[in-house]
């Protein structure tokens, strides 16, 4: 009886705790059903710009799944620019073309270079169609990169995503157990009784946890390229502003959800809701592989403009004025949830 007493009281607390019971059975759905959407759908088809190759070797891409873009016009500027300018103005993965002056005809392959992934994928679908076309043997290959390299590995490549969300993750949960615990044990309260603004109040938190959330931020970056040998093509003073602003829009978000949470437990039960989802929609997954309504989701998500511009500034080299839009929508972001935080304080105390 002693046994079924301690049964009915568990079975009683969870009837009780509603987001408990929700989190048990319809997160794990949630998770799975995002899982489907994101790989359930055919794998990416590389888009590739052609110039003056045999019609057999343009097949030969098109069968195999390449979306081919002819180039057609000659420039009075070098080959090199020419292809940055093709592969940048089309949004291009590959710009493929044939040199038959050349001593020895060359199939020169200029990748985009910023996914390892692409970037081998593309060089055997080149590879089987000059081979299906049955003229590879006439060819030498000539290969180059815009961003990247040949040594460009996986780990560079979602190296600058991951430290954005390890910097998201860890800030958003610290931070909204820190605060929730100022208010489970009276310290809010007491605050609250004061002449404090609430705008004050949330403020003053901001700043105190944002000078830890700094450090974390700047020592998660400094060891991911110092000491993991991330790649890094632009200034890192650019990317400590991406991390910095990432990790004061997760300070924000998770301030404002314990402002929701009676416990420690029901802060961490944010987690499949909040930070999982973004998982899949901040670059770690091909988005053009997505259809658009699916890829659309990512729009509303701050790690996505956070991952986006770590991968500019670290792999392709680009500066600040190239991620201005992300810089200002995180601003937004950060803004938008620092005073949804004063809101929340209302139920605390009306000034």
């Amino acid at each position: 009886m002693r046994i079924f007493a301690i049964v009915k009281r568990i079975i009683k607390q969870f009837a009780r705790d509603k987001r408990t019971l929700a989190l048990m059975l319809v997160a794990p759905l949630l998770i799975l059903t995002l899982m489907y959407l994101v790989f359930a759908y055919d794998e990416y088809k590389p888009t590739i710009i052609t110039y003056n190759l045999p019609p057999s070797i343009t097949e030969a891409l098109e069968q195999r799944g390449a979306i081919i873009l002819v180039d057609s016009v000659e420039r009075n500027i070098s080959p090199e620019k020419e292809r940055r300018i093709m592969i940048e103005s089309h949004n291009a993965d590959a710009y493929v073309s044939l040199n038959v002056h050349a001593q020895t005809p060359k199939l020169s392959v200029t990748l985009e270079g910023s996914d390892s992934i692409i970037n081998q994928s593309i060089l055997l679908l080149v590879q089987q169609a000059a081979s299906d076309s049955m003229v590879s043997s006439d060819f030498a290959y000539e290969l180059s990169y815009i961003y990247g390299g040949a040594d460009l590995t996986l780990f560079d490549t979602i190296g600058p995503i991951l430290i954005g969300f390890f910097i998201f993750f860890f800030v958003f949960l610290i931070s909204g157990v820190s605060f929730l615990r100022e208010r489970t044990t009276g310290t809010l309260e007491r605050l609250l009784a004061t002449p404090l603004r609430r705008w004050e109040l949330v403020l003053g938190y901001i700043l105190g946890f944002g000078i830890f959330t700094t450090l974390q931020a700047a020592l998660i970056s400094w060891y991911a390229i110092s000491v993991l040998g991330v790649i890094q093509a632009g200034a890192f003073f650019s990317v400590l502003l991406i991390t910095f602003l990432l990790a004061m829009t997760a300070l924000t978000l998770g301030t404002l959800l314990s402002a929701f949470a009676n416990n420690e437990l029901q802060m961490v039960q944010f987690i499949p809701i909040v930070i999982i989802p973004q998982v899949f929609f901040c670059g770690l997954f091909n988005l053009d592989a997505m259809p658009t309504w699916l890829s659309s989701i990512s729009y509303i998500m701050p790690l996505t403009y956070g991952a986006e511009a770590l991968q500019e500034i670290m792999i392709r080299g680009k500066g600040i004025n190239d991620v201005l839009p992300n810089i200002l929508i995180l601003l937004g972001f950060a803004t938008a949830f620092c005073l949804l935080n004063v809101q929340a304080l209302k139920k605390h105390r009306q000034l």
